[in-house]
């Protein structure tokens, strides 16, 4: 199972069915903000929907095809970030995720996204990772350009949210991309020791 410390305040764990409770409870408390951008809030009605989506997330990990997790903020569920399913023969996937409001604006989700990042090039030795994100979701857009995503461009009409489409932009980034960006972060501490 998939855990990591980021600092005494933030990590991140696998979803397990004792989840279930406070993220439908973040879900349905968020249900405004979420819903502005993601179109599966009005198929989660209850704590049994959200089983429902937690038993989904097992298979797919059992079956090798990635993982979601739970961000945690001083042990209180925050949001989630995982992989889409994992295209092995292409060596490829993308990441979604998601942060209540009250815990935007932190680095939690630029932090989460990034241990991620780095466990699908080090780990699953994946050669490309995408992100998806509604054209007018900056906050959103902001994680992949923060972490040195590429825009790849513009899919029109992507995603039937609720009452009318909405385009998505696309970004990306390949491991050998990552590589390079691993030899600058570690690049200021090799000169300091």
């Amino acid at each position: 199972m998939f855990a990591h410390r980021l600092n005494d305040r933030h990590s991140l764990r696998q979803l397990v069915f004792s989840d279930a409770a406070e993220l439908f409870t973040l879900c349905d408390t968020n249900r405004a903000h979420l819903r502005r951008w993601l179109p599966w809030l009005d198929r989660t009605r209850s704590v049994a929907d959200t089983r429902v989506f937690i038993e989904g997330t097992l298979r797919q990990h059992e079956s090798n095809q990635g993982f979601q997790t739970v961000i945690l903020c001083d042990g209180r569920i925050a949001g989630v970030v995982g992989y889409h399913r994992i295209d092995w023969a292409n060596r490829h996937t993308s990441l979604g995720y998601w942060l209540a409001e009250a815990y935007q604006g932190r680095g939690f989700m630029s932090a989460s996204c990034q241990v991620l990042v780095d466990h699908a090039f080090a780990a699953l030795n994946l050669n490309r990772l995408a992100i998806a994100c509604a054209t007018g979701n900056t906050r959103s857009r902001a994680i992949p350009q923060r972490l040195g995503f590429a825009h790849e461009g513009t899919i029109r009409d992507a995603e039937w949210l609720y009452d009318h489409y909405i385009d998505h932009e696309i970004y990306s980034q390949l491991q050998r991309e990552w590589q390079a960006q691993m030899i600058a972060r570690l690049a200021p501490n090799t000169l300091s020791s």
